[in-house]
């Protein structure tokens, strides 16, 4: 499954007509969680009656398309299914019970409520909520598929205007010639990441880069009065920041981690817990800043994509043992280099990678998969060393070209 994206062009009335069809969908899926906060044991079946109800019951309601309204019970149940499936793993801390949702940014529709046009540049919803004819904005070409391979349509709310989303059912995979070159990562604050072969990969910072941008961003959201439409504006600017620090940071992660897989067999890398590492505030920022997770995402997406091998290595003492003898030499974060009593002396850094890389080799054929989609959260659905290569799933997300 890949998403494809593009801009959505209309008219001012239009996009207020997509603004109420994501409150409608948000006002039902609270009302599904609601219904099962009342009634614990229902299941997926019940939530589907409920909703019946509740267009029976709301006229706005039933003007969204039957399927979409279908789509926010489904998004109500996913929540309430991995609080269920976290308390059956006995995952230590909160359990990720289900709350309601207070901005959603997004309205799923799936086989019916649209049209596309001849030329699959214009898209037409025909439900009750008015939205009418789109312009579809993007380097995509959706000729290239069959109308029944999409199998949902997306309409995102985003700082910089209305995208949608199109998830097409396709194989993604690519046929390559082996290089006979494996790599091992460690990822770090000062660079971005050391390999096993001594090369370096700078940190771009884009969050310190544009902190000076938001702070004044930030404060001219500040002195609006709130409720007012300056606020709003304002508060419109500083997401647009927030938005083009995500996308650079993102698409950084990208380029490096399409380059890597290109060019090894195997690669790999630490299965860093990033939600524990943040709990650090002293380098909190930095760690968020640096992006390893998104990294880590797309590492592993074109790894299945390419058909390369991508190995997850447990980092404990991968900084702490000597490359050459094996020997543990303990070293404080400000220690920068290994200097081991075999001799051996180099960047600790390099000396983490060589371990990561002796490590996976160490255990061939056994790959860390994660399933790749814009709306997850988390790192919980990671998989490390323990999956079988042939058992990895296709990824739901597809690359996207900068619009």
């Amino acid at each position: 499954m890949i998403v494809l994206e593009f801009k959505a062009k209309g008219r001012t009335t239009q996009y207020s007509a997509i603004d109420s069809a994501i409150k409608t969908a948000q006002f039902v899926r609270n009302k599904c969680l609601r219904f099962w906060m009342d009634n614990r044991g229902v299941g997926q079946k019940e939530l589907y009656r409920h909703n019946t109800a509740l267009r029976a019951e709301y006229s706005f309601v039933k003007d969204l398309n039957s399927h979409a309204c279908q789509a926010a019970v489904e998004r109500a149940y996913s929540s309430i299914a991995r609080f269920y499936d976290n308390c059956k793993k006995s995952i230590p801390g909160k359990k990720g019970y289900p709350q309601f949702k207070k901005n959603c940014r997004s309205v799923e529709y799936k086989t019916s409520g649209w049209s596309l046009s001849e030329t699959r540049k214009q898209i037409t919803f025909t439900d009750k909520k008015a939205i009418g004819k789109l312009k579809l904005k993007g380097t995509w070409d959706l000729n290239f598929y069959q109308l029944d391979q999409i199998k949902r349509v997306r309409l995102v709310k985003k700082a910089d205007g209305y995208y949608v989303q199109f998830l097409i059912r396709t194989e993604s995979k690519i046929d390559t010639q082996p290089t006979g070159k494996t790599i091992g990562l460690d990822v770090g604050l000062k660079e971005f990441y050391t390999d096993s072969n001594g090369q370096t990969e700078p940190n771009p910072k884009f969050y310190r880069t544009g902190e000076k941008r938001l702070k004044f961003r930030q404060r001219r959201v500040s002195r609006k009065n709130i409720g007012s439409a300056n606020r709003k504006r304002a508060i419109n600017s500083l997401g647009r920041v927030h938005l083009k620090i995500s996308r650079q940071r993102e698409e950084h992660a990208k380029r490096l981690a399409r380059c890597v897989i290109q060019s090894n067999d195997l690669v790999a890398y630490e299965d860093l817990r990033i939600r524990n590492l943040v709990k650090n505030r002293c380098l909190a920022k930095s760690i968020n800043d640096a992006g390893w997770y998104q990294f880590r995402r797309w590492l592993e997406y074109f790894g299945i994509k390419f058909g390369k091998v991508t190995v997850a290595v447990n980092p404990r003492l991968t900084s702490q043992e000597c490359s050459n003898c094996g020997t543990m030499i303990k070293k404080s974060l400000s220690m920068r280099t290994h200097v081991c009593q075999c001799g051996f002396v180099l960047d600790r850094d390099y000396n983490a990678a060589l371990n990561i890389l002796s490590r996976a080799l160490s255990t061939t054929g056994h790959v860390g998969t994660w399933i790749l989609d814009p709306n997850a959260s988390g790192d919980s659905t990671s998989t490390p060393i323990g999956a079988i290569l042939s058992e990895q799933v296709g990824s739901k997300s597809e690359e996207s070209s900068p619009l």
